[in-house]
């Protein structure tokens, strides 16, 4: 059993560090007040492979395993959090798109998603649907040589910004079996978007996308006709992993401010760490964040080993982001005053990671899939 990474991986580790330091550190509070992406962030991501690191080399991506983009979330979620929505996106597109798409399509599609000149959204909720997808309404009325798109989807990860993105509609009945995956240009008169006016995630373009007829060609199905939504969900099997590493890593980085604050602030005498009521809550979450990370990083693993890993990433998305939560909250009353200032980074990584307690599967849909996993669906909610 081997609880390390291996020197290249350790390089690579350092190599993040840096760039979320020195290049999305600076501007991860100026990003927050502005509510707007940088526009120079997608390719400076690029530039680093994080826009591609689950894409074939082929088409100018990493090809790098599912460890690897978790640990790339996490140490760019340390230095900004919502930047590390580039490397969930694209490693959750990818993947569906190379599990599912054809050769055609994969060569067209995937590299202008590595070189980040693309920049894909998962459009899966509605005003109606978020946890209950299997009975989405948005849909795909054939014509001659493919369909036209009409209806909502809301609340989508960058869906000011996304120029393309997956969309789950309904091609047939009732339920999941009638549900088809396509990929659409969002560019185009037939959508119109609308952004939300968010409590965190406020650089990430949280918007309502309306389609109005947007017609898709057929080959822009991707997969068999109806099988959609098992496409995507088996993709949500991983991606909640790295999810969980990059909630994880806001965590870890107010964790090591707070011990450093705690080494240099004096009261009564002395450092206030010298006190068990400020030392030990820290200890307390140092532990729980050591757990939590190696529950995501054995499902990454699992992922890349070919096992089975939908539990240990349920686990992952439901306790991270509640964790990451509860430890900046702890961070930000140890600082003190000091921290209720939006000088301070603190009080906006609360506000961000709470977003992740609620997209990409509530933790209550995360316990479905880990209970059905332990007791059999039989015996199971």
């Amino acid at each position: 059993m081997d609880f390390g990474f291996g020197a290249e991986e350790l390089a690579y580790q350092r190599e993040l560090r840096r760039f979320a330091r020195d290049s999305l550190a600076p501007h991860y509070q100026s990003s927050d007040r502005a509510a707007r992406m940088r526009p120079e962030l997608p390719s400076e991501m690029a530039a680093m492979g994080l826009t591609g690191l689950r894409i074939p080399e082929r088409y100018g991506g990493q090809e790098a395993g599912a460890v690897i983009a978790g640990m790339a979330a996490e140490e760019i979620a340390a230095g900004d959090f919502n930047a590390s929505y580039l490397i969930i996106n694209t490693a959750l597109i990818a993947d569906i798109l190379v599990r599912h798409a054809g050769a055609r399509q994969q060569a067209e599609w995937l590299p202008p998603i590595a070189e980040g000149t693309v920049l894909p959204a998962l459009c899966v909720t509605e005003p109606g649907h978020g946890s209950d997808a299997a009975s989405l309404e948005l849909r795909a009325v054939p014509e001659p040589g493919g369909w036209r798109l009409h209806g909502e989807k809301t609340s989508i990860t960058l869906g000011s910004y996304a120029s393309t993105g997956i969309v789950l509609a309904r091609t047939g009945e009732s339920g999941a079996r009638g549900v088809s995956a396509f990929y659409v240009d969002l560019d185009e008169r037939y959508v119109t978007r609308s952004g939300f006016a968010d409590l965190g995630g406020r650089a990430i373009g949280r918007a309502a996308l309306h389609f109005d007829g947007l017609p898709v060609t057929e080959d822009r199905l991707i997969g068999e006709q109806g099988h959609g939504f098992a496409s995507v969900m088996r993709g949500f099997d991983y991606s909640r992993a790295i999810i969980g590493l990059a909630c994880l890593g806001a965590a870890q980085a107010s964790l090591t401010d707070t011990v450093h604050w705690a080494r240099r602030r004096e009261a009564f005498g002395g450092p206030i760490g010298r006190f068990q009521g400020v030392a030990f809550p820290l200890a307390e979450h140092a532990t729980y964040l050591r757990g939590a990370r190696h529950v995501c990083y054995e499902a990454l693993w699992r992922k890349d080993s070919g096992l089975e890993h939908g539990s240990e990433a349920a686990m992952a998305k439901f306790w991270a982001p509640k964790l990451a939560t509860e430890v900046i909250h702890q961070c930000l009353l140890t600082f003190g005053h000091l921290a209720y200032s939006e000088d301070s980074p603190l009080g906006q990584r609360l506000r961000d990671v709470i977003g992740l307690e609620i997209g990409d599967g509530t933790a209550q849909v995360a316990k479905l899939v880990i209970a059905r996993q332990l007791l059999g669906r039989e015996f199971a909610p």
